[in-house]
């Protein structure tokens, strides 16, 4: 029977990602679909510019949260269910697929930035913060919220395998979801990696054309 906990736990995980609170909380403050202007992506950084902080800060907790919370919940509480250390990266995984092809709007999902880091806190809160700095000083001396997600992302599994000989256990499951997560978020940032390269790609705190 504890065999068909870590489907159930994926399952849950996978739909709670699907919630895409972009439009959500758009849609309750009143606000543009974000899937209307701008990158036409439903994230935080879209929904910053529509000119409502608040949406886009709202916005960001909510789909870290909907990676965090289940990927926490599985790690405290999985245990007697038999949900181990591969349990929670599936999870983790789950929840990140969820945001990007929602079963509620039409498998049409952001990519992923905010939920990602949420399922990396939830695995560990050192590696979450060292992943979050990495995004932060990115951001702030280059400007582009995508540049600074990759390159975040694409750390996230490297401090975790280095992280073994300081605190982690390095198992191979975790490991497998980080890489696997930074490389679908590459894939949707494939746009962003062709304007970056063209010097076209939109700095942080621009206004929707």
């Amino acid at each position: 029977m504890e065999s068909i906990y870590p489907f159930v736990a994926a399952v849950v995980a996978y739909l709670l990602g699907s919630l895409s609170f972009a439009v959500i909380v758009s849609r309750a403050m009143g606000l543009k679909d974000p899937r209307t202007f701008g990158s036409k992506n439903p994230g935080a950084t879209n929904v910053l510019r529509s000119g409502s902080k608040a949406a886009a800060v709202i916005t960001l907790l909510l789909d870290a949260l909907k990676g965090f919370v289940p990927v926490l919940l599985v790690k405290l509480y999985g245990k007697p269910f038999g949900l181990e250390e591969g349990s929670m990266a599936l999870v983790g995984l789950a929840a990140f697929v969820g945001h990007l092809a929602p079963v509620f709007f039409k498998f049409q999902g952001g990519k992923g930035v905010a939920t990602a880091l949420g399922v990396v806190f939830g695995i560990d809160l050192v590696l979450g913060l060292a992943t979050g700095a990495t995004w932060l000083i990115v951001a702030y001396f280059f400007r582009y919220s995508s540049l600074a997600s990759l390159v975040a992302a694409a750390f996230a599994p490297l401090y975790y395998l280095f992280g073994d000989r300081i605190q982690w256990y390095a198992d191979k499951s975790v490991v497998v979801a980080l890489f696997v997560i930074a490389l679908l978020l590459a894939i949707r940032h494939r746009e962003n990696i062709e304007r970056l390269v063209q010097g076209k790609e939109s700095r942080l705190g621009g206004k929707a054309k």
